[in-house]
This record gives C-alpha cells, sequence and structure tokens, in this order.
C-alpha cells in the first residue's frame, strides 16, 4: 500500500490523489436510463424482469405480505431485538430534538409573515441491501419519517438469494410503523418509486443510500418533471481519518476498514502528520483484511485507499473542508478545537474514542449522509427533510400602506408594471374607500387588521 508525502506531490498530482473512484454508473448512464423507461413502462413485469435480470431472483410477488412482517420480530435474536430497540431510542431522541414548529413575526405594523411545516406524503425508502442487510438504515430514515408526521410509506430493499427479505429487515420496518415493504433493488427500485407501478404506489419524495447506479437512477429521475424529488446524493460510502502519532494503529487501521467494507467502490483516506504512523497502519491493513468475511470487497476497495504524510494538522483541516468528506474522524490530542474549522463533512466524529460506527448504528445522529463531495452543499438527512416547508403573509390594508410603496419602487426598477400594479390599485382603492366610509373594502363587510382571514386555515 503505497503512502503520499503531500508537501512533495505537484498540484495536480495533490488533486489526483483526492478524486474518488470512478463509480460505474457514470461509465453506463445510458443503462440507467434504460431501466428507468423499462420501468416506466412496464411496471410490476418489468421489476420482475429486471430482478431476474440483476439478481437471478424472480419472486412470486413483489410486495412482502403484511403476516410476513408481523411475524418477523419473533424470527429474529432476542439481543439484536434488544439492539434495535435501544438504537432506535437514541435516533428518535436526537431527532425529536429537531423538529420545527411552525413561527410567525410581524415584519410591519398589521403584516403577519409566518412559517409552517407539513409533511411529505407519500414517501419512498431505499434501503440497500444484497451482500449486507443494513437494518440501521431502516431506522435512519423510518425514524425521522415518523417524527415529521409522514403517514404513507413505502420501503424497497434487495432480495436475498433466496427471493426473500431478511427477517431482521423486516422486523425493524415494522418496528418503526412501516408494513409496506417491496422485494425489489437498484435503479429500478428508485424508478418504480418515482413514477409508480401496478404494486407500488408513486412518491412525491425518494429517501436513502446506495451504490453508484442507484445515486445515478435517483439524480435521473429528480431531473424529470413527471419524476420526484430527492433527499440527497448519498452512493458509494467514504471515510476521511485525521491522525496523529497517538491515534492507536488498531483503532485507525479498523476505522478505516469499517468503511472500505461497504463496497468495493468506498474510499478511505488518511492525513497524519507521521510517516511512522502511516506505516504502521498501512501494514495493519494489509494484515488484516485478508482475513475478514468481506475480504473481496476489500481487496477491491483498498486499491483505492490514501495514506498521506501531511506537515501539520492544520495542514490536514484544509484538505478536508477540500475534499468534503462523508464521514469525518478527528482522532488527534486536539480534536474539539480541530471540530471547530470543519466546514465541509456529512458527519464528524470527534476524539479517540468516537468511532464511525456509533454513528452508523446508534449514537443518534443519521447516517444517511452527503458523499462525492456533496457536503460542501448538503447536510445530513433530518425531520426536516421528510417535510414541507411553507410561508404564508397576511397583510392589513394599513400595512399594506405602509410596504405597497417599496415594492411598487422595487417593481418598478425591474420593469414589471403588472407587479407594481397590483399595489398601487389596492393602495388607490384602499385611501378612496377610506375617505369614503371608514374601513370598507368594497366587499360589503366590515373588517380590522388581521381580520381577513388565515391562508393556513
Amino acid at each position: 500500500m503505497n503512502i503520499h508525502k503531500w508537501s512533495e506531490l505537484s498540484v495536480a498530482e495533490q488533486e489526483a490523489l483526492l478524486l474518488r473512484p470512478a463509480g460505474d454508473a457514470s461509465d453506463n448512464l445510458l443503462a440507467v436510463q434504460t431501466i428507468i423507461e423499462d420501468v416506466r413502462r412496464g411496471g410490476d413485469e418489468a421489476l420482475l424482469a429486471l430482478n431476474e435480470r440483476f439478481d437471478g431472483i424472480r419472486p412470486q410477488a413483489l410486495r412482502v405480505p403484511k403476516k410476513q412482517l408481523q411475524q418477523a420480530s419473533g424470527e429474529i435474536d432476542a439481543d439484536l431485538g434488544v439492539a434495535i430497540a435501544e438504537a432506535s431510542g437514541r435516533i428518535r431522541s436526537f431527532h425529536a430534538a429537531d423538529i420545527p414548529r411552525a413561527k410567525s413575526v410581524e415584519t410591519a405594523a398589521g403584516l403577519l409573515c409566518s412559517v409552517h411545516y407539513q409533511p411529505l406524503s407519500p414517501i419512498g425508502l431505499y434501503i440497500p441491501g444484497g451482500s449486507a442487510p443494513l437494518i440501521s438504515t431502516i431506522l435512519m430514515l423510518a425514524i425521522p419519517a415518523q417524527l415529521a408526521g409522514c403517514d404513507e410509506i413505502v420501503l424497497c430493499t434487495p432480495p436475498g438469494s433466496d427471493g426473500s427479505v431478511a427477517a431482521q429487515m423486516l422486523a425493524a420496518a415494522y418496528g418503526c410503523g412501516i408494513d409496506v415493504v417491496f422485494a425489489v433493488g437498484g435503479a429500478q427500485a428508485i424508478a418504480a418509486m418515482a413514477y409508480g407501478t401496478e404494486s407500488i404506489p408513486r412518491c412525491n419524495k425518494v429517501f436513502g443510500p446506495g451504490n453508484s447506479w442507484v445515486t445515478t437512477a435517483k439524480q435521473l429521475v429528480s431531473q424529470d418533471a413527471r419524476g420526484c424529488a430527492i433527499d440527497m446524493p448519498a452512493g458509494p460510502s467514504e471515510v476521511l481519518v485525521i491522525a496523529d502519532a497517538g491515534a492507536g494503529v488498531e483503532f485507525t487501521a479498523w476505522d478505516l476498514l469499517s468503511q472500505a467494507e461497504h463496497g468495493p467502490d468506498s474510499q478511505v483516506l488518511l492525513l497524519t502528520d507521521s510517516a511512522d504512523f502511516a506505516s504502521k497502519v498501512a501494514a495493519r491493513l494489509e494484515a488484516i483484511a485478508p482475513n475478514l468475511p468481506r475480504a473481496e470487497i476489500l481487496q477491491q476497495s483498498l486499491q483505492a485507499a490514501r495514506l498521506v504524510v501531511i506537515d501539520d494538522l492544520d495542514e490536514a483541516i484544509r484538505i478536508s473542508n477540500s475534499y468534503a468528506p462523508e464521514h469525518l474522524i478527528l482522532n488527534t490530542a486536539s480534536a474539539p478545537a480541530m471540530a471547530r474549522e470543519v466546514r465541509h463533512a456529512g458527519s464528524v466524529f470527534v476524539g479517540r474514542w468516537t468511532p464511525e460506527s456509533l454513528g452508523d448504528y446508534c449514537s443518534g445522529t443519521n447516517h444517511v449522509l452527503p458523499t462525492n463531495g456533496w457536503a460542501k452543499s448538503f447536510g445530513a438527512l433530518g425531520v426536516t427533510d421528510f417535510m414541507r416547508r411553507t410561508t404564508f403573509q397576511e397583510a392589513s390594508r394599513d400595512a399594506l400602506a405602509i410596504v405597497g410603496p417599496t415594492a411598487e419602487i422595487l417593481a418598478a426598477s425591474e420593469g414589471l408594471e403588472a407587479h407594481r400594479m397590483a399595489v398601487h390599485v389596492r393602495l388607490a382603492y384602499g385611501a378612496e374607500a377610506k375617505n369614503r366610509d371608514g374601513d370598507s373594502y368594497g366587499d360589503g363587510k366590515k373588517h380590522g387588521p388581521g381580520e381577513q382571514g388565515h391562508a393556513s386555515e
């Protein structure tokens, strides 16, 4: 495994070192587009055919029977059931504290502006499966959706080799109040939720991470007026670890491996100010990886691993802010101070005793995060992502008299005469009516400020 000295690289070499692994779907955009169109036109039959084509399975039915969901909790290990419950409690506690509340502000006398939040519905949750049943992702998506008040939730996940969905997945889903589950994965599942099929309802927004094919499909349907919105581009996993010489070789090696084992297109980076430490981590990675259950995946993903020696830890933060990692681990003696300098990262893990695995499972924060540099413009998934934010404004006649001239001037400067006149005619009529009979609005009724009714009622 190569170790790179940052200061010895040219600018072009530094940029190349921070490139993400090339996703195969970027080279097969036409194939993803074809899958989406097949599902849009062919519905359930297309889904069954694509399941057989990509997974070698043609299930008798796409939807998992509700009875199977109800029975799943009795089929899983008791310790796992307890762990799911404990993780759910922490995730719920953290996200409940983040529920937005309606607010009203009187921005001028008689002018009330307010914001209200409503749950999105129906919504679609995509849960990666196949090589690893991601129970935790169900919790990360379903719990904030519940807290937001979403009442129609559809869940899609790839079937296992026998065509069924693992009991632990079904137990987690049912425990979160989800009873509409479909055994379908990949780009075809995204298309099904975006456009709807005979079995799968059309969703207004689709959530969840996935491989590069899934991410490409999400981006494509979000760009189509017939499609749906998405949470964020959440693709192959990545972690950047900043470590000093005291970080602990074992800690660091396992932190890197825990992300590298997600998939062959995952990326892991280490920035350290100790060349000796980097060498020891490299040796440990090479010793551990071949003996792990997902050794074949690690063999591929570690080829894109980057171990980089930097001059100082301030430089590491600058590099991290440029790279904008999905996960950032600060395993240094000065971690709390470094955390204050972080600008672009999906989720940050501060200090020696905070492995990224806590965020993946049970600290309470969400593990659905922006990847591929999108952390510069997207944040971690939260309750507000499952809600629609709507603003209202209500003006009395006196309020319009105060703020209307400002609108007239701005509209005139932009050359938008109809905008100006929509204000002007009201001001003119209001002044005439007030001179004539006090408070008449010309509708045969008497009003006082703020009594015209509220648009949200």
